[in-house]
């Protein structure tokens, strides 16, 4: 997915954002945010991928401002309060599982949120009926499927994620599952080390992207991941930035989960702003 007009002042609010919880001083931020326009400016094009695009801005501020990892305390509650909500949703069906994981990718710090939400939300969205609901060929292809890789978004929902897993091995118990997420911290995102302190390597084998762009840009990831990723039967996408950065590949293992959270969001899959998807391209 190639960038919509929204696309740049999003970035450039996320910065801000990022540059308020690091700095405290006027001088220091005004530094800061003149820097991360005139960056922009550098990388921002017609072609350019919201995902990498923002993720490659937010490293550069990152070194900038001296900080590798500004979102530590916020993934911290996060996932705290997820840990905190699972037990009442232990032993749910392979559909809600699904749900579940979906309705975990509320949590997004680049469209304003704050984890205190997340139990609310999290109802509220179980509420909800999927508007494009591919599950159905999901599961038919996990039955016959050997292996499956499930790429990670943010930390809090992983949680939610980890429940899906476990309901899934119930039901394909032959099915070999390998857990992706970033290589280093960037904004909220799930890392390799978060995955195993979740408990994910008890599930499967947790695998690192080879990167800390958001999403997964294969032409920035290993090569040890790459041949993953083309080895495998089935792929789950979890998130916006997996859909940005995996929706032109055009391949036909790729199931997107994820709520349409902003307007090129929903403008470029064509659902309105809040619709809860299961999505394979090739099944449109």
């Amino acid at each position: 997915m190639k960038i919509h007009h929204e696309c740049i002042a999003c970035a450039i609010n996320q910065c801000q954002k990022i540059v308020e919880m690091s700095l405290s001083e006027e001088e220091e931020r005004k530094k800061a945010m003149l820097f991360s326009l005139k960056r922009a400016s550098q990388l921002f094009s017609e072609e350019s991928i919201p995902a990498v695009v923002g993720g490659l801005l937010f490293l550069d501020l990152y070194r900038f401002i001296r900080n590798d990892d500004p979102f530590r305390e916020y993934k911290r509650i996060s996932n705290e309060v997820a840990r905190r909500l699972l037990p009442e949703f232990e032993g749910v069906d392979l559909k809600t599982a699904l749900k579940l994981a979906i309705a975990g990718n509320v949590v997004d710090f680049s469209t304003g949120y704050t984890p205190e939400r997340l139990e609310r939300d999290i109802k509220g969205v179980l509420s909800q009926e999927l508007l494009i609901d591919h599950s159905r060929k999901l599961f038919d292809l996990l039955k016959k499927g050997k292996k499956l890789l499930y790429l990670t978004d943010n930390c809090g929902e992983i949680y939610f994620d980890l429940l899906f897993i476990k309901s899934m091995l119930r039901e394909f118990s032959d099915l070999e599952v390998f857990v992706g997420a970033k290589d280093g911290p960037i904004i909220n995102d799930a890392t390799v080390e978060d995955l195993k302190e979740a408990g994910f390597s008890d599930t499967g084998t947790v695998v690192s992207t080879g990167s800390r762009l958001p999403g997964t840009p294969l032409e920035y990831s290993s090569p040890e991941f790459r041949k993953l990723f083309n080895s495998v039967d089935v792929i789950i996408a979890k998130g916006q930035a997996n859909f940005e950065t995996l929706s032109d590949l055009g391949d036909e293992r790729v199931f997107f989960l994820l709520k349409a959270k902003c307007p090129p969001i929903a403008r470029e899959i064509g659902v309105p702003i809040g619709s809860l998807l299961c999505l394979n391209l090739s099944l449109r």
